[in-house]
């Protein structure tokens, strides 16, 4: 299985790419984390935010590979301990389909993506700047995978 972390943000500081990169290197080759990152449209005074959410939603669902399980990464989400990460995870290795973590821009994802989702998730209820969660998600996938392990990390 294979992870796809498709996320709406092109550059990113170097903390950033550095701290995705070193969760990303962790993982397993059983489920393989890749980042797919999607350039956001640019935002002006006057800009149509819903008409930006749209294309930035269709493009990150061309994204997905065919057959992948897709995830909504949002507010309304449910929240998910570790431990229920690391329940979900070994599931869906078993299923053995690729997953897609949609995580979308600053209005967050179009209709179209969260409709394509099986599952909502919420990383919590406090808001955090979108470059931040690359590495979140990454390393919170590591830790839910250390725990399915028995590897030591978790604790």
């Amino acid at each position: 299985m294979r992870i796809h972390l498709i996320s709406v943000g092109g550059r990113m500081p170097a903390w950033v790419d550095d701290g995705y990169a070193e969760y990303a290197r962790r993982m397993p080759p059983e489920c393989r984390l890749e980042l797919h990152p999607v350039n956001a449209r640019r935002r002006g005074k006057n800009a149509d935010l819903e008409r930006i959410r749209r294309d930035e939603g269709r493009r990150m669902l061309a994204a997905v590979p065919r057959g992948a399980r897709v995830i909504a990464l949002e507010p309304a989400g449910r929240e998910w301990s570790t431990e229920d990460l690391a329940a979900r995870l070994g599931d869906w290795l078993l299923d053995g389909r690729d997953l897609a973590l949609l995580v979308g821009g600053p209005e967050g994802l179009s209709g179209e993506c969260r409709q394509a989702a099986e599952q909502r998730w919420s990383l919590s209820r406090l808001t955090f700047p979108h470059p931040l969660v690359r590495v979140i998600v990454a390393e919170q996938l590591y830790r839910a995978w250390s725990l399915h392990a028995g590897h030591p990390y978790h604790r």
